[in-house]
């Protein structure tokens, strides 16, 4: 399921990363690559915050739909 239908709190694995090469590069840059633990911290308007890493990243809704947990 891509990232932003997940449940806030809930960890989860990356599975697989979608999208144009450009887009999945920019992705794995900021740590969300297949096996990568992450937990959705808030969800507004489609966008959301994760923690990815020990980081928190804002990534928009069309970023969050090419990630499938």
């Amino acid at each position: 399921m891509p990232l932003t239908l997940a449940d806030i709190g809930v960890e989860y694995i990356v599975r697989r990363i979608g999208g144009r090469q450009e887009v999945r590069q920019h992705l794995e840059n900021l740590g969300f690559v297949p096996g990568a633990t992450v937990i959705l911290v808030s969800r507004t308007m489609g966008n959301v915050i994760v923690n990815v890493k020990e980081s928190r990243i804002a990534i928009n809704s069309d970023m969050a739909q090419k990630i499938f947990v």
